[in-house]
């Protein structure tokens, strides 16, 4: 994930202004549609619980795995289990600050992007009781709860988010 914040910044810092702001609406609004309680259940599974500031490190990390992943986890939290996240942490802290920082840098300010952020997750809540959650999430129980070793036997993709998207 270090890495993937290094690209993403020489890339958004090539960027002119239109786009640079072009790239964070389209992150934020990325953002705000997976500000859900289906996949924020997700993330605490996979986490072993999952704070606030958690769960934002986890979209942030669910966006830089590309459209696709991104797509199918907001059709189906659980084909996360199928997502090979190697050696990162799928709660990284930072991808989700890179484009303010090239903007202050460039612009000196960031400005607004006028996307809206949900005051509350959209879909069916879910209690922290471990049997709803192995229900819910059977597939992400099995791989990551109760000490079950991470990895994964599916392929998992190299390319720079921001080709994949």
């Amino acid at each position: 994930m270090d890495r993937k914040c290094e690209l993403l910044k020489m890339r958004l810092e090539e960027l002119d202004e239109p786009e640079l702001l072009d790239f964070i609406r389209h992150f934020e609004t990325a953002d705000a549609a997976a500000y859900t309680w289906p996949l924020w259940g997700a993330a605490y599974v996979m986490h072993g619980g999952c704070s606030d500031d958690s769960f934002s490190d986890f979209r942030g990390t669910l966006i830089s795995q590309g459209r696709g992943v991104f797509e199918r986890a907001l059709a189906d939290p659980e084909s996360l289990a199928e997502v090979d996240y190697g050696d990162e942490d799928f709660c990284y802290e930072g991808f989700q600050y890179v484009a303010q920082e090239v903007a202050r840098e460039k612009l000196g300010d960031v400005p607004g992007s006028g996307v809206p952020f949900p005051a509350d997750p959209t879909g069916e809540e879910w209690d922290e009781d471990q049997e709803q959650l192995d229900a819910l999430y059977p597939r992400l129980t099995a791989k990551y709860a109760h000490g079950a070793p991470r990895g994964n036997t599916s392929p998992g993709t190299t390319k720079p988010w921001w080709k994949i998207w």
